[in-house]
């Protein structure tokens, strides 16, 4: 580091949002050719400070130096035009363009006459994708794309043109091993041109692999700076909890130093009827799947991008069907039409992007609780409002989201409140089947593990789950079994017990792939 003057230099930052104080004077500076982490629970200010800074909020007091000017944004745009790129949670891409109309949005390379050539647009966009090593096809639709591969081309995007400052929002959310690695790579070759990137995560190994320095925000407050060789593991996440929450430390110390728990649910029996069966399934996507999860067993599918994994939980849920081979649920052949005979039947999905399929986020917390539960809230005709109000603030009281009541707009919540109010669907009544699919993305330490708690809870008594994360330290650790997908295909399964630690299960998922 050098004692050059800060990129940023934030300082006594305040904002409130009605009462809700949001930041109460906080402080941050990011140097040149430095990697600052931003860490902090859900609702700790950490996306709000960084929305002040690109000037989507204004604050209410402080001051903004971008490099040693004092600097009040009026738009993002603004923010942008002063080499400002930001990575946000909530993607920025235009669904049903290309990814290099995508890339190029707003700065297109003209051609005689001013005309855009779209050859030219996916030649350039792709040479681009080759060289910075992600793996995404320049003429593909983003709506087309795994979430991943949409997080990577937003990426991809930010990383173009004359940036200086770059801010990522949980980057790494729903990407694989080698996916992170080469965002990783991407982070390091912009330092070396004196970029300084803050880096906001949920996932504290990451901290230690990448990043210089680490600043925790605790309630809207600074809860320190520390040089990032200078901190230990449990010092950080004893900042980021605060005070207070022992316990809560070492769960989460045994997550992220990869220990598996011995808390797996015990009321699996390999003679008890599947509660889900796949049995030789086949179709668009699947290629002779079988495999059954019996009440109690947490079954977790392991497998690179695009493997499959998330066809398999769609076809349990009735969002595809089977064209060859059978589903039997509790033992009996089913072919749902739609999701919503699932449902009924009591199948439950935390989906992989929660803002596109789990949420809607202009409306409140009691309406999105209710919504999967419509007909058993429904008395001769009339909405059960009592009952429904009563379900959501079990689900707020039972998860811990953090906020002013159910009536509280999603579009209000941080982005670990909202994953909770998805899991907060499918409290009541419980389901016989949860089907998650990266269910712990964007959640923060504390949360993740009350999360892990309400998973297993489900599992002891007698739920059958089934799950899919990137993190392959989750995988071993939350689950009883787990099956490796490639191709539309199960590969292999095996019991977590038989996997020699994360470096096994890696292992395992990059043979799959070959």
């Amino acid at each position: 580091m050098t004692e050059a003057t800060p990129l940023i230099d934030m300082r006594d930052i305040a904002l409130s949002f009605g009462v809700v104080k949001a930041l109460r004077g906080v402080d941050f500076e990011l140097r040149p050719g430095e990697v600052h982490a931003l860490l902090g629970q859900n609702g700790a200010g950490k996306s709000t400070l960084i929305k002040v800074l690109s000037g989507v909020y204004q604050r209410d007091s402080g001051d903004v130096r971008i490099h040693g000017e004092p600097t009040q944004f009026k738009s993002a745009q603004e923010s942008r035009e002063s080499g400002i790129a930001m990575v946000y949670q909530d993607l920025s891409l235009v669904p049903t363009m290309t990814v290099a109309a995508n890339l190029f949005l707003g700065r297109e390379p003209h051609g005689p006459l001013k005309l855009v050539r779209n050859g030219d647009l996916v030649a350039k966009a792709q040479k681009y994708l080759d060289e910075q090593g992600f793996p995404v096809k320049a003429n593909a639709t983003v709506d087309s794309l795994p979430f991943a591969y949409r997080q990577l081309t937003e990426i991809a995007k930010a990383l173009m043109g004359d940036i200086r400052i770059l801010v990522l929002d949980e980057p790494t959310s729903a990407l694989s091993a080698g996916e992170e690695e080469i965002l990783f790579d991407a982070v390091k070759e912009v330092t070396k041109r004196g970029v300084g990137v803050v880096y906001v995560t949920h996932r504290l190994h990451e901290v230690f692999r990448i990043s210089d320095r680490v600043t925790v925000l605790r309630d809207g407050l600074n809860a320190g700076t520390f040089q990032t060789a200078d901190i230990t593991m449990e010092a950080l996440v004893q900042s980021i909890v605060g005070p207070g929450h022992e316990k809560l430390t070492q769960s989460t110390l045994s997550l992220e130093e990869g220990e598996r728990r011995a808390s797996h649910a015990a009321g699996s029996s390999k003679s008890a009827t599947p509660v889900i069966e796949l049995r030789d399934v086949h179709n668009e996507r699947l290629h002779g799947v079988s495999l059954a999860v019996r009440p109690g067993e947490i079954l977790g599918l392991a497998g690179m991008v695009g493997s499959g994994r998330t066809e398999i939980l769609e076809t349990m849920f009735g969002l595809r069907r089977a064209a060859e081979g059978e589903v039997r649920y509790q033992g009996e052949p089913v072919a749902w039409r739609s999701p919503a005979r699932a449902i009924a039947a009591g199948v439950a999905l935390i989906p992989e992007d929660r803002h596109l399929q789990g949420l809607v986020l202009g409306d409140t917390i009691a309406a999105n609780v209710a919504l999967p539960q419509l007909p058993g809230l429904t008395r001769s005709g009339m909405f059960a409002r009592r009952e429904a109000a009563r379900r959501a603030r079990a689900a707020v009281s039972d998860l811990n989201v953090r906020t002013p009541g159910i009536s509280t707009k999603l579009q209000n919540l941080s982005g670990g409140n909202q994953q909770k109010v998805v899991f907060g669907k499918w409290l009541t009544p419980e389901p016989k089947l949860l089907l998650l699919d990266e269910p712990t993305v964007g959640v923060d330490v504390g949360a993740r593990d009350e999360i892990y708690g309400i998973i297993r809870r489900f599992a002891r008594a007698g739920c059958a789950v089934v799950v899919i994360s990137s993190d392959l330290v989750e995988l071993e650790m939350l689950c009883d079994n787990l099956a490796v997908v490639h191709d539309g295909r199960i590969v292999t399964t095996v019991h977590t017990s038989d996997i020699e630690g994360e470096e096994g299960l890696h292992q395992l998922v990059q043979e799959s792939a070959r």
